[in-house]
């Protein structure tokens, strides 16, 4: 089936020359046959057969770095978000892929291009944070000569050029309300007008977008449109940060030193337990990202055959300095929770009393602190601010070890006299 034909008559007409190459004929040679005219009919035969391997070797490429293979995850809400991309990759809907910076949603978004029909179409991505407003619009819908200052000739948006592919809309939080309203009219109509044009261009184009924001927050304070929120939230996926499926480590490690070994040509290193350790325990606030550009880092800089805990940055031995800012920060509730959840805790007291420990009393406590010198530790003032009665507040300042009468415990648990409420003594 893959043979080359080259047709040779001697009674060629026009009408021969097309139904030849509608049925599949490389080239159509007449009598009295030339021989350097054979010789090139070959020529360009075999190298169309070469450009033709050379394209299937790139798709296979594409496949092995973009496929959906190539994501790493055995957590449980990974498999359901393998199983996602499987059932609706040849349908057009509209897909939101949401998680933090670094935990893969550009990944996401080419796995489902490559799995689906569209795959020899374009894939096109666009970080819509990276652009000015002004210029995003005319980014993604073209202009027009003259349309604005600098518009110096006519400009195909990406919308066109992902024609029959798919486009990636990377940072949609961050869209103005205008081009919102045009986001809008694209992703229920797929029609659009260049900027300063007034054609109508419509095209067949699948649309995946991406946010690491909340947008049903974003939408409750009004940055965000609803009706567009509820048409780009077809199908939502949502990638779980990488501290809450620390499961994913090890294969995460392995599959990143396996790339980088064959990049830099060395053998495949090995990894020490104690530096699995300190990587399973670490937090990871750079996600799938940071995991990935440390592995690369270690293995450049690695002597030996092993990624030892020595290669490791300091943040991830635990060697780093903390600082008081550490002690107190916002904290997110919901994630601490769900990876809770995630790691398998069940409901039992020690559990509660832990998660309690966690999430509620750090918070808890700097808040009584903070409301208790805003109202000059008058406990009856700061009890009606924090809306709970002053016995509970009182409750509250014994647990957090702050006693009422300006006492306060200290490292030792003695008490100590807090100077700011130390009265002047009268006068003899």
């Amino acid at each position: 089936p893959k043979v080359t034909v080259v047709l040779m008559t001697g009674y060629a007409t026009v009408d021969t020359g097309v139904e030849a190459i509608r049925l599949g004929a490389f080239d159509l040679l007449t009598k009295p046959l030339i021989d350097e005219e054979l010789l090139m009919a070959i020529d360009r035969a075999l190298n169309q057969r070469q450009v033709l391997e050379e394209n299937q070797q790139l798709k296979a490429q594409l496949d092995n770095k973009f496929g959906l293979d190539n994501i790493v995850g055995n957590h449980p809400q990974m498999k359901k978000t393998f199983e996602i991309i499987d059932s609706v990759a040849e349908t057009k809907a509209t897909i939101l892929v949401t998680g933090q910076s670094g935990t893969g949603k550009s990944l996401i978004a080419r796995a489902m291009h490559r799995r689906s029909d569209r795959r020899d179409g374009p894939f096109v991505e666009v970080a819509c944070g990276a652009l000015p407003e002004n210029l995003l619009e005319s980014e993604l819908f073209g202009h027009v000569a003259g349309s604005f200052t600098g518009a110096t000739g006519n400009k195909e948006g990406k919308f066109k050029q992902a024609d029959k592919g798919t486009i990636f809309l990377d940072e949609i939080g961050t869209a103005s309300p205008g081009l919102q309203v045009k986001l809008l009219r694209v992703l229920q109509e797929f029609q659009f007008e260049q900027v300063g044009g007034a054609k109508t261009f419509t095209v067949n184009t699948r649309v995946i977008l991406a946010t690491n924001e909340d947008l049903t927050k974003s939408v409750a304070e009004g940055s965000f449109r609803e009706d567009l929120f509820f048409r780009l939230n077809v199908i939502p996926i949502h990638l779980p940060p990488l501290r809450h499926r620390p499961q994913d480590v090890q294969p995460l490690v392995e599959h990143f030193l396996k790339i980088y070994c064959d990049e830099n040509r060395r053998p495949l290193l090995s990894v020490h337990p104690d530096a699995m350790s300190a990587l399973k325990q670490y937090r990871w606030p750079g996600n799938v990202r940071e995991l990935q550009n440390y592995v690369e880092r270690c293995t450049v800089m690695a002597e030996t055959d092993e990624l030892s805990l020595e290669l490791l940055p300091a943040c991830v031995r635990g060697d780093a300095p903390k600082t008081d800012a550490a002690v107190f920060r916002p904290l997110d509730d919901a994630s601490l929770i769900e990876e809770f959840v995630y790691n398998g805790i069940k409901k039992s007291d020690d559990a509660a009393d832990d998660l309690h420990k966690r999430i509620v009393d750090p918070v808890e406590k700097e808040l009584i602190k903070q409301v208790m010198d805003g109202c000059n530790q008058t406990q009856t003032k700061a009890a009606a601010r924090l809306g709970i009665n002053r016995n509970t507040l009182y409750k509250k300042l014994k647990e957090f070890g702050l006693e009422k009468n300006g006492f306060e415990k200290t490292g030792n648990g003695k008490l100590k006299v807090n100077p700011r409420h130390t009265k002047p003594q009268k006068a003899h």
